[in-house]
C-alpha cells in the first residue's frame, strides 16, 4: 500500500512514519462510520420523498459528506467525526420528515390490537418499511377477494388509521427478516418487498417472491413503477391460503400516543411508581448473542416500561410481560425511522421534568445490524445520549481508539454476556 498521509510505501495496512495501525486506522473507521450513516439516512429520505418530504440542507449534506470520504480530501480525525455527528443531526431531521409525511398521508396513530394470522382467500405479503407501497397496493386490491398482510417492519402500518381500516389489510404474518425464508415459504400466497432485508428466495417460493424498484435479489421480479397487477395475478393464482389464528398484538405507541400521558407518566414517576424506561429494540439478525435482548426484557421490572421499534421487537415480543399503570408494559413504537419517535418522548418528559434526557430513569439497549442502525445511533450521540448499550458486538470496522473516543464522551457500552447482570447494574443507576 501507499501512505497518503507520509509519501511512503508500506506493507499490509502498517505506515513507517505515520503509525496507520494507530490514527490512520482511525481515519479509515470514521470514513466508514460515515459512509454507512450516510446509507441508512439515504433510506429514509428516499421514503420520505416518496411521500413529498425533502429537505435541501439534508441533500447538500450528503454531498458534501460524499465528498469528504474521497482519496486525499479528510483525513483529519477531529473533522471526521465531527461530521461524523453532523450527519447523526442530519438524520434527525430525516426522520422527522418521514413521521411527519406518514401522519400526513395515512392518519393520527393509534393503538391497535392486531390480528396476527391468514385467512382461506387469496393473499399478499408485504415485508420491507415503505407505507405508500402498501397503500398503492391496498387501492389495487380493493373491492377484490385478495387480503393483503404485513410482514417484518411492516407491522406498524397498523397504527395509522387510513391503513388499519382499509379492507383489505387483514392482518399480520411472520416476524423479523431473517426469518423470511421459513416464514415466506409457509405463507404461500404472493410477497411483495418494498425495501431491505430482502434475502435470495429458495427456489421452493422464489417464482411468487416480487420487489420493488432498487430492491432485488436474484430469481425475484422487479416492479419498475407502482403497477402491482402481477403481484395480485400471482395471489390469485396461488389460490387460498391456509386459515391460520396466532392471536393478536398490540401496536400503535406513536410519540404523540404516549406524550399525551406525559403528565401522568411524571407524575407515576415522582411518586416511585415507575422505576424505568427501557428502549429495546433495533435491528435484529442471525448471529449468536441476540438472546441476550430477550432475557434482558424479560429481566425488567413489573413497575417498569419497555419501548421497542425496529424488527429488533421481535427478540422481545415473544413473553407476557403484562400492564402496569392501565398501561402494557411492552409498547411497540413502530419502524426502526420511528426512534425518532423514541427520542421526542425523552425531549418531551426531560423537559416537562425541568431536567436533561441524561437525568431521566432511562436506559436505551440497541441491536444493530445494518446502516440504518448506524444512522440511528448517531442521530442519539448528536444529542449528547450517553450510556446506550449496542450489541451483540462492535460494528466490525470500529477501530478501538475511535470506540474509546465514544465511551469517553458518552459512555457507549457494549451489552455484556450476562442480561440478568446488565439489568441489574442498570437499575443502579436509577
Amino acid at each position: 500500500m501507499f501512505c497518503n498521509q507520509c509519501e511512503q510505501a508500506s506493507e499490509g495496512t502498517g505506515c513507517r512514519d505515520f503509525g496507520i495501525c494507530g490514527k490512520n486506522e482511525d481515519v479509515q473507521c470514521l470514513q466508514e462510520t460515515l459512509l454507512y450513516g450516510l446509507k441508512g439516512m439515504a433510506a429514509y429520505a428516499h421514503h420520505a420523498r416518496r411521500l413529498g418530504k425533502s429537505d435541501e440542507a439534508v441533500s447538500a449534506f450528503m454531498e458534501e459528506a460524499l465528498f469528504a470520504t474521497m482519496t486525499n480530501v479528510n483525513f483529519d480525525v477531529p473533522s471526521l467525526l465531527e461530521m461524523v455527528l453532523d450527519c447523526g443531526k442530519q438524520n434527525l431531521r430525516v426522520m422527522q420528515l418521514l413521521d411527519e409525511a406518514h401522519v400526513e398521508h395515512f392518519g393520527q396513530p393509534e393503538v391497535k390490537e392486531v390480528w396476527i394470522g391468514t385467512k382461506a382467500q387469496p393473499g399478499i405479503l408485504v415485508s420491507g418499511h415503505d407505507m405508500l407501497d402498501l397503500w398503492n397496493l391496498l387501492k389495487q386490491v380493493e373491492g377484490t377477494d385478495v387480503l393483503v398482510y404485513t410482514h417484518g417492519e411492516m407491522l406498524p402500518a397498523f397504527m395509522y388509521p387510513k391503513l388499519a381500516n382499509h379492507p383489505n389489510l387483514a392482518g399480520h404474518f411472520g416476524g423479523a427478516w431473517q426469518l423470511q425464508k421459513k416464514e415466506f415459504e409457509v405463507f404461500g400466497g404472493a410477497v411483495m418487498v418494498t425495501t431491505n432485508c430482502i434475502q435470495e428466495p429458495k427456489a421452493s417460493y422464489a417464482d411468487r417472491v416480487f420487489s420493488n424498484r432498487t430492491t432485488a435479489a436474484p430469481g425475484v421480479t422487479r416492479l419498475t413503477t407502482d403497477d402491482f397487477s402481477a403481484v395480485i395475478a400471482k395471489a390469485r393464482e396461488l389460490g387460498p391460503l391456509e386459515a391460520r389464528d396466532f392471536g393478536t398484538m398490540p401496536v400503535g405507541f406513536h410519540h404523540s400516543v404516549i406524550l399525551s400521558k406525559a403528565d401522568d407518566i411524571l407524575k407515576a414517576v415522582q411518586a416511585g411508581q415507575i422505576s424505568r424506561f427501557f428502549v429495546v429494540g433495533g435491528c435484529d439478525g442471525a448471529e449468536p448473542g441476540r438472546n441476550y435482548y430477550t432475557e434482558y426484557a424479560k429481566n425488567a421490572p413489573a413497575d417498569a416500561f419497555i419501548l421497542t421499534l425496529g424488527c429488533g421487537k421481535y427478540r422481545i415480543m415473544g413473553h407476557d410481560y403484562g400492564t402496569h399503570l392501565g398501561l402494557p408494559r411492552l409498547m411497540d413504537m413502530g419502524q426502526c425511522n420511528n426512534a425518532y419517535g423514541a427520542i421526542q418522548v425523552a425531549a418531551g418528559l426531560a423537559q416537562a421534568a425541568g431536567c436533561g434526557v441524561n437525568d431521566l430513569p432511562l436506559s436505551i439497549t440497541l441491536s444493530w445490524f445494518e446502516q440504518k442502525a448506524v444512522a440511528v445511533l448517531l442521530s442519539l450521540l448528536h444529542l449528547g445520549v450517553k450510556n446506550i448499550k449496542i450489541g451483540p458486538a462492535a460494528p466490525a470496522w470500529m477501530t478501538p481508539g475511535v470506540f474509546k473516543v465514544l465511551q469517553d464522551a458518552y459512555n457507549l457500552q457494549l451489552i455484556g454476556s450476562d442480561a440478568k447482570a446488565d439489568m441489574t447494574r442498570d437499575l443502579a443507576r436509577a
